[in-house]
């Protein structure tokens, strides 16, 4: 995988070909399949209601990084797809404190580990939004792999 310092450079005679290597997409699909199968846990009547809201925001974390991704020959279009996967990792995260302050989600300990894994992956995925912002070229370069 890519460090944040050379997502588009080339790094041992590689570069950055898709999504599928970057960190941020990697772990934030992991995240949200660990949030579905968590969602799945909680009582039936939140399993629609708040359990539907944090399954869905926890996904288009992910999927803004595809569709971002799928637009960074336009790098105003892939930070605003790069904003929106952190706004969304960001609401994954009022979604777990609604769970877990109204009890419906009583592990303290799931708690604690999802809500840490999303703070962090939000402040990565601010961290590329700034690289992005700083190294992306405004033309092409099939050097670094910036389409």
């Amino acid at each position: 995988m890519f460090p944040v310092s050379s997502y588009l450079l080339p790094v041992n005679n590689l570069v950055m070909k898709s999504y599928r290597d970057l960190d941020i997409y990697n772990d934030s699909k992991k995240y949200a399949i660990e949030i579905h199968k968590m969602s799945l846990t909680l009582p039936k009547f939140e399993l629609y209601e708040e359990g539907g809201q944090i399954r869905r925001s926890s996904k288009a974390v992910t999927s803004m990084i595809v569709e971002g991704y799928g637009r960074r020959r336009y790098k105003a279009d892939f930070i605003k797809y790069l904003v929106y996967s952190q706004s969304e990792c960001d609401e994954t995260i009022v979604h777990l404190d609604f769970l877990f302050e109204t009890e419906s989600l009583k592990d303290n300990a799931i708690y604690d580990e999802l809500k840490g894994k999303y703070d962090q992956l939000s402040k990565r995925i601010n961290k590329f939004i700034q690289w992005v912002e700083n190294n992306w070229n405004d033309f092409p370069s099939p050097e670094t792999g910036n389409l």
